[in-house]
């Protein structure tokens, strides 16, 4: 969970994410708050055994918070999640079902694929995420609904075993190139979406948008395609509700 200047959902975040499983492994990266979100892990990580904080010497981006926590993980399964509550931790389940069932390498959580719960914002910004997805299918050869998703579940070795390079928003499409040059199984499964506003807090601009496109066409330049790496046989029978080691 990367986090910056987040004091106002912080503790709700974390204590979902905790309601999740008492088998998973919770590491926040905090990236230079100012707002006081460092003394609030600090405290909870005093009472919560489960809660690692790594705090970053400054402000540094969104991927370069990723990059130090997922190569921090020790659990089966990576799942990121954001601090501010625009995404549901009880939704876990639905994510890492895939994964238990040795059907999927990566699982991308779509806002636009389910029924469920959405908040109707922005018109430009699903503008923008439309466009950005249907280029990264174009350059990749997948047939994603929603690219630009926070929700992202990995086993853990595949993950650490794919350099992050870029350090703001960038991560999103960086990931999904280098997820589709791998030729890994991908998975998409609905959830629900609790989008914030600028004036609540929402960070990403039209520049990381400029940005995103910029980071497709290099990396499906740039990046090579790799064998797959094999895949950790799971049982199909494995309780999905109850034991996400994340």
């Amino acid at each position: 969970m990367p986090v910056y200047n987040e004091r106002g959902t912080l503790e709700q975040v974390v204590s979902k994410v905790m309601c999740v499983s008492p088998d998973l492994e919770l590491i926040c990266v905090d990236d230079g708050s100012q707002d006081g979100s460092r003394e609030i892990l600090t405290r909870l990580q005093n009472n919560m055994p489960q809660l690692r904080v790594l705090l970053q010497p400054r402000n540094m981006g969104k991927g370069a918070a990723l990059r130090r926590g997922i190569a921090e993980a020790k659990g089966d399964f990576v799942i990121i999640q954001d601090a501010d509550l625009e995404y549901e931790p009880a939704e876990y389940p639905i994510l890492l079902e895939p994964l238990l069932q040795d059907r999927a390498d990566v699982v991308y959580g779509s806002r636009f694929l389910s029924g469920r719960p959405h908040r109707v914002l922005y018109f430009w910004h699903s503008v923008g995420n439309s466009v950005l997805t249907l280029l990264s299918n174009a350059l990749t050869n997948i047939n994603l609904t929603d690219m630009e998703t926070c929700y992202k579940a990995f086993r853990r070795e595949v993950i650490q075993s794919i350099p992050i390079e870029e350090n703001r928003f960038g991560f999103e499409p960086e990931i999904t190139v280098k997820v589709a040059k791998r030729r890994l199984r991908i998975y998409e499964v609905g959830i629900s979406y609790w989008g914030r506003t600028y004036e609540e807090g929402k960070k990403i601009g039209w520049r990381d948008g400029v940005r995103a496109l910029w980071c497709l066409l290099k990396y499906s330049v740039k990046e090579s395609r790799v064998p797959a790496p094999s895949a950790v046989s799971l049982s199909p029978s494995a309780d999905v509700s109850s034991k996400p080691n994340a």
